[in-house]
C-alpha cells in the first residue's frame, strides 16, 4: 500500500482572528476538516474541495474548501508544492451570495 505524503499546514496571522470570529460550536469542526481534508491530498479536486476560477481569490487564496452544515463554512487555502506546504490565508462563513470573514462581509 503507498504511504501518504503529509502537507505542512501554515496559517496566516490573520486567521486567529477570523477562526474566533466563528461561532464556538463550529471551531472543531473547522480544526477536523482543515486536518483531514488538507494534510494529505490538499490538490486532489472534490465536490468540496476544488482549485478557484477567480483568481486571485479570497486574501490571494487559489484553493476552496467548504464544508459544514449546508456547506457554509469556507476556508481558503494556496499550495507551496516544493515545500509540502498548505497555507491558510482565510476562513469564512458564507450566508447566501455574502462571505463573512471575521465578522465583515467580503468584498473581492
Amino acid at each position: 500500500m503507498r504511504r501518504r505524503s503529509r502537507y505542512s499546514l501554515l496559517y496566516a496571522p490573520e486567521v486567529i482572528d477570523q477562526f474566533d470570529s466563528i461561532q464556538p460550536k463550529y471551531q472543531g469542526l473547522i480544526k477536523r476538516a482543515i486536518e483531514e481534508q488538507l494534510a494529505f491530498a490538499p490538490t486532489r479536486r472534490t465536490r468540496n474541495r476544488k482549485p478557484l476560477e477567480n483568481l486571485p481569490g479570497p486574501f490571494g487564496a487559489t484553493w476552496q474548501l467548504r464544508f459544514g452544515p449546508d456547506n457554509r463554512l469556507r476556508v481558503f487555502y494556496q499550495l507551496a508544492a516544493r515545500e509540502k506546504a498548505v497555507w491558510i490565508l482565510a476562513i469564512g462563513v458564507k450566508i447566501g451570495n455574502r462571505l463573512l470573514v471575521a465578522g465583515k462581509e467580503f468584498v473581492p
